[in-house]
């Protein structure tokens, strides 16, 4: 089934949120750590609520009431969202007052917002939004299985218009958790070298993208999701694209703009890498990791992407037309994800 987004709005760690050129001045980070840009909250939330809120549930709340300003619409017939990690701030918070407060008058703020769907829900309260709410916690099929119960609710003619976002956000636990991994660049270089690197490790990133779909044509349509399709660990990923296009009756040399999601790891970019090399030679690339980092929703963010893209009908400081964007994404090699997103 064909979706069509009527609004997107997105905070990352450039300067990607309200009324602002697509990605026209872009920023150079030179840490493996990318925090995301946060806006003034003050149009979004009251300020009583924001100081109780986290950085996570305020930067999905924001977002996603923007996106609902964007497409004119006051209530989503449903409100499903996508997060890998949650509230991990909050859920630091709590754990760490259990072992200091030796589980003793523990203050319930912290523990209630932990749980992974505090955004929706937050959305929905403040919202006064009754209707079918639904987090997904799929590791980094989240954003994408949030897509996949937006197109069922769809089918299924329970809902008109969705909002759907992907939220995930990196703490300072976290990051040095992942970081004994080597999960993260070590040593000096910049965001934009990050594909040249030829080095171990990516860097890491944080966001929070919403978008307001629905599946009838209209003229407040601004970008068309045609397909998308997840693949976990896939034997033949080229063959695998082709069966896709094949499917939605697309060829390769109908699209305009390809989104990879290489991150800069040496070795978990080799396939992608291949691919650039190969199936996609002759197509036009560009990357987006570079710019909200490595999460596991960052897919989200590439839609937020290609949508602007397509709207604005070329990319940025080109004047090249572009109608039809497929996004081809993975996280670690094991979980690949597959977007043909197209102009109304």
């Amino acid at each position: 089934m064909k979706l069509y987004i009527q609004s997107a709005s997105a905070i990352s760690p450039q300067h990607t949120f309200g009324d602002v050129p697509l990605l026209a001045e872009t920023i150079v980070y030179d840490m493996p750590r990318l925090a995301a840009i946060e806006p003034d909250y003050r149009p979004f939330l009251d300020p009583k609520l924001s100081r109780r809120m986290s950085r996570v549930i305020k930067m999905g709340v924001a977002a996603a009431r923007d996106c609902l300003q964007q497409a004119g619409l006051v209530l989503p017939d449903a409100i499903i969202t996508g997060t890998a990690y949650g509230c991990v701030e909050d859920t630091n918070v709590f754990l760490t007052r259990i072992i200091e407060q030796e589980e003793e008058m523990l203050p319930p703020t912290a523990f209630i917002q932990s749980t992974h769907n505090t955004v929706a829900a937050q959305i929905a309260l403040m919202l006064q939004c009754h209707a079918y709410n639904n987090t997904f916690v799929h590791k980094t099929f989240s954003f994408e299985s949030a897509l996949m119960d937006a197109a069922m609710l769809f089918t299924e003619q329970e809902a008109s218009t969705i909002l759907v976002g992907g939220i995930d956000e990196i703490t300072d636990a976290n990051y040095t958790i992942f970081n004994r991994f080597d999960t993260y660049k070590k040593g000096a270089f910049t965001s934009t070298d990050l594909y040249q690197s030829n080095t171990p490790g990516t860097i890491a990133g944080e966001g929070a993208a919403f978008f307001v779909l629905t599946n009838e044509p209209s003229a407040k349509n601004i970008a068309g999701l045609d397909a998308f399709q997840t693949f976990y660990k896939p034997i033949d990923i080229q063959q695998a694209i082709v069966d896709f296009l094949t499917a939605q009756s697309v060829q390769l040399s109908a699209i305009d703009l390809i989104i990879s999601g290489k991150n800069g790891d040496a070795e978990t970019d080799k396939p992608l890498d291949q691919l650039e090399n190969g199936l996609f030679k002759n197509n036009r690339i560009t990357h987006y990791k570079h710019l909200c980092g490595e999460y596991p929703t960052a897919s989200s963010f590439a839609l937020w992407m290609a949508t602007n893209v397509v709207k604005n009908g070329s990319f940025i400081n080109d004047n090249a037309p572009v109608k039809k964007v497929l996004i081809c994404t993975h996280y670690q090699n094991k979980y690949w994800s597959l977007m043909l997103v197209s102009a109304c």
